[in-house]
This record gives structure tokens, C-alpha cells and sequence, in this order.
């Protein structure tokens, strides 16, 4: 059974930017009610999905670098991170339903796989080295620009 990791401002870098495990960073402090209200929630998400998500809690009375770096500027606020990016932002304290709704469609988004463009092999056995090299620029098929993923929202 998994539960949240506190992480300082000088371990943030390694235990969350460069986790291969999706995060939700916590930024909280202890006399915030709405902080400790959402407390059980997270702790219940890191048990629930342990091995898929870690959870990562940061008091921000004691580590307040990275809370300015991601601008937080209410608590408690929860990033979404995964692969070093910041997916998705939740500020305030929000029911367990609600939270455990984000978390799904967060590990949906971060695991589905981004197709990479066919491109279709060229056939060059019919055609001479020699004869190739002489082709026009005309004659080059020009490559389309690969497309860009959408940006997918939770």
C-alpha cells in the first residue's frame, strides 16, 4: 500500500519532474482546513493507484520554491505531472469523487499513445543510383509536416 511522499524543495526535481511515474503534487500547509480535507482523499488515491500515479506532497510553509515556480498562489492546489510536464491544475479542496474523476481521466490522457504519422517507403529498387542522383528537386516528393498532437484536456 503506497502513501503520499513529502517532498522538499531540493528532492521536487528528481522525485517529481523526473519521475517515469505520473504525479499529483500536493501544495499545501498544515493550518490549511481545506488542505487537511483533502488530505484522506490523497491518501486513499495513492493507495488505490499504487504503481500507477504517485502522490507528492509538499508543504509550501517549508519548501516554497517550487510553489512559486508553478505559481501557486491558493492552497491547497494539486498539479497533475507527468513526464516532467505540468497536464492539469486543480486549486481547492474538492470531493473524493470529483478528485478520483480527475485522476482517471489523467492516467487515460498520459498512457494513450501518440500515433506517429505513417510514411510510406520508397521504392528504390526500380530505380538507378545514378539515375537518382540526377533527379530535379521537381521530381522530390516533399515531405508533409507531421502533425501535432491535440492537447488533451481532463
Amino acid at each position: 500500500m503506497s502513501q503520499p511522499v513529502h517532498v522538499s524543495d531540493a528532492a521536487f526535481e528528481e522525485t517529481v519532474l523526473k519521475s517515469t511515474t505520473p504525479v499529483i503534487v500536493d501544495f499545501w500547509a498544515p493550518w490549511c482546513g481545506p488542505c487537511r480535507q483533502v488530505a484522506p482523499s490523497l491518501e486513499k488515491i495513492a493507495a488505490d493507484y499504487d504503481g500507477k500515479i504517485m502522490v507528492a506532497k509538499v508543504n509550501t510553509d517549508e519548501n516554497p520554491e517550487w510553489a512559486g515556480q508553478f505559481e501557486v498562489s491558493g492552497i491547497p492546489t494539486m498539479l497533475f505531472v507527468a513526464n516532467g510536464k505540468l497536464v492539469y491544475r486543480q486549486v481547492g479542496a474538492v470531493p473524493f469523487g470529483y478528485l478520483k474523476n480527475i485522476v482517471d481521466k489523467f492516467l487515460e490522457v498520459v498512457n494513450t499513445p501518440v500515433a506517429a504519422p505513417e510514411t510510406p517507403a520508397a521504392d528504390t529498387s526500380a530505380t538507378p543510383v545514378a539515375e537518382a542522383a540526377v533527379s530535379t528537386a521537381a521530381e522530390q516528393p516533399v515531405a508533409a509536416a507531421p502533425e501535432t498532437a491535440p492537447v488533451a484536456q481532463v
